[in-house]
């Protein structure tokens, strides 16, 4: 029988071994940046994530194969393929694989992978929640149902700008997701550090954080925990100008009809161009910030394990 699941040796050595992995989406390859800078980010992320003492393990479907720990041809693959390739949650895993196609996860179907492989610490950019008139058009992402049941700690500079944040957090507050602020109150919004919401806890390091992870399991509840991470203030965008390009680009989207997993794809590259490249550039370093906090957690949830 055809095996739909593998997980690089370098990975499974480590977590054998006690040795910290940081789990990162290949969504953000192929649908979140332009070529060739996807790419480069992919690797210059691994390189981050190993200078920190850790395992990178980016996670995608490789003909038809959930692969745990991508090679460096294979992330050259996929982001030579861009939109090209099958954004691959929850649902769609299933017939991607058996029909034996490549495909980028999300943060929905990285966590399943992360679950599958004994992860627990994922890095990404922002996670998907619900889009602005999600109380009529009920266009909800898939990430937040798969926090509320997947126990993987997913480490992020909050949900993206495009979205209705408020209403994000009321869906997550809803499934019992806890969302931690790392040394912030408010929660991030992406592009810039503040969103005028409050996340439920604030906590101040790594070992803080780790903690709380460990509590959730020993206490035995399901479902994972959000940490939010707020881009570096020489990097955060100016409230009123990314708002007003994000305005932009929904009315351009709606206007197209776009929708579905198609839209986050097409506001983000909309929005790039609209602030001439200013905003993919905020986009790699939130990114590269929330991996090395991602780092820190991992190698503290490891000390603890090896302290038992």
């Amino acid at each position: 029988m055809k095996s739909y699941f593998s997980v690089s040796n370098e990975v499974r050595q480590a977590l054998d071994g006690n040795k910290p992995v940081v789990a990162l989406e290949s969504t953000i390859i192929s649908h979140g940046m332009p070529y060739p800078q996807n790419v480069q980010t992919a690797l210059n992320v691994e390189r981050i994530v190993r200078e920190k003492g850790c395992v990178p393990a980016t996670v995608a479907v490789l003909n038809g194969v959930l692969t745990v720990g991508c090679t460096a041809q294979q992330i050259e693959l996929l982001g030579k393929q861009g939109t090209s390739v099958t954004k691959v949650s929850r649902r769609d895993l299933p017939i991607v694989a058996s029909l034996g196609q490549n495909g980028a996860t999300t943060v929905a179907g990285t966590m399943l992978a992360c679950k599958m492989a004994g992860i627990d610490v994922f890095a990404t950019g922002g996670i998907g929640g619900a889009h602005r008139n999600s109380e009529k058009t009920m266009d909800i992402s898939a990430d937040l149902d798969e926090l509320a049941q997947t126990a993987v700690t997913v480490v992020c500079a909050g949900a993206k700008s495009i979205l209705d944040i408020g209403l994000t957090l009321e869906c997550l507050e809803t499934r019992g997701v806890p969302v931690v602020g790392f040394q912030t109150d408010d929660m991030p919004a992406f592009y810039t550090q503040k969103s005028g919401f409050k996340v439920d806890y604030r906590l101040e390091n790594a070992k803080q954080i780790a903690e709380a992870i460990e509590a959730r399991k020993q206490l035995g509840m399901q479902g994972g925990m959000l940490v939010v991470n707020p881009i570096p203030a020489e990097y955060s965008l100016d409230k009123d100008f990314i708002d007003a390009n994000i305005d932009k680009a929904i009315a351009e989207a709606n206007a197209l009809g776009i929708g579905g997993k198609q839209l986050t794809p097409f506001l983000l590259d909309k929005i790039q161009r609209l602030t001439a490249g200013q905003s993919l550039q905020a986009n790699i370093q939130l990114v590269f910030n929330n991996v090395r906090l991602a780092c820190d957690i991992a190698t503290e949830l490891c000390n603890l394990k090896s302290a038992d």
